[in-house]
């Protein structure tokens, strides 16, 4: 039975011990709480388990808890109570300096797409790969790759402010993919689309986990989990209530 008392059609491996070995494990949660103010909890005795490659859903009422489980996947912020192994380090006791490059290994895609106005989509794209040194060669042709996976390496020298909506959150995943990353999370990235390019764009966030990367979508769009029928854990409160597993095709 998963956390939440909700028995998974399938079986479910249960995190193991802080300290053992992660296995396959991308994430693990053990008995985490985030309290961003005394008595009120964001996040509530959460215990999960991410394995490498999985696709899982996010879901439940705004303020259930989603985005925050999301932020200290990739250590914004500190569990008030528990721990989070990420990638087989502690991202709870990660000091300062340790955080970039955890960071590194993981892509985020938000809502609101957060592109930089001032810069060209391939300079958006490319920016992660700068910071790390990369050489401008190797950075164009890495850049020109992934725009190509989303279908836009033509738009490559435009400013993103003069895309489409669901141009700039191509755009977005474009760059949460440019280092590879071992895990994707995207918070709500369809909140701002249409119901067509909801579906493009949830197409590609789900080709991402066909090639290893494991992916954690947010979302309160049921008509998203009817389609895509991957595991779905509901939270309310900032507490566990279901954990379903996959039932869709290659799940």
């Amino acid at each position: 039975m998963r956390p939440g008392g909700h028995r998974s059609s399938s079986a479910v491996r249960a995190p193991a011990p802080v300290g053992g070995s992660a296995g396959e494990a991308a994430a693990q949660f053990f008995h985490v709480s985030k309290s961003y103010v005394a008595g009120t909890y964001a996040l509530r005795d959460v215990s999960l388990e991410f394995g490498r490659g999985e696709f899982a859903f996010l879901t439940g009422p705004s303020g259930a808890g989603k985005t925050t489980l999301m932020r200290l996947t990739f250590a914004a912020e500190r569990p008030s109570e528990g721990q989070i192994v990420v990638l087989g380090r502690n991202a709870s006791r990660l000091s300062p300096r340790s955080v970039p490059a955890l960071r590194r290994r993981i892509g985020v895609v938000f809502q609101d797409f957060k592109l930089l106005a001032r810069r060209t989509v391939e300079e958006n794209v490319g920016l992660a790969l700068d910071v790390v040194g990369t050489p401008r060669r190797v950075a164009r042709q890495r850049v020109f790759e992934v725009l190509k996976q989303v279908g836009l390496q033509h738009r490559r020298y435009q400013n993103p402010l003069s895309l489409s909506g669901g141009e700039q959150q191509r755009v977005a995943i474009a760059r949460a993919l440019i280092n590879e990353p071992d895990i994707l999370l995207a918070d709500e990235p369809t909140g701002n689309l249409d119901p067509d390019l909801t579906i493009e764009i949830m197409d590609l966030i789900a080709a991402t986990a066909t090639r290893g990367t494991t992916v954690l979508v947010a979302t309160h769009d049921q008509s998203i989990l009817d389609r895509f029928r991957k595991r779905t854990i509901r939270l309310e409160g900032g507490r566990v209530v279901e954990d379903r597993a996959a039932t869709g095709a290659g799940s």
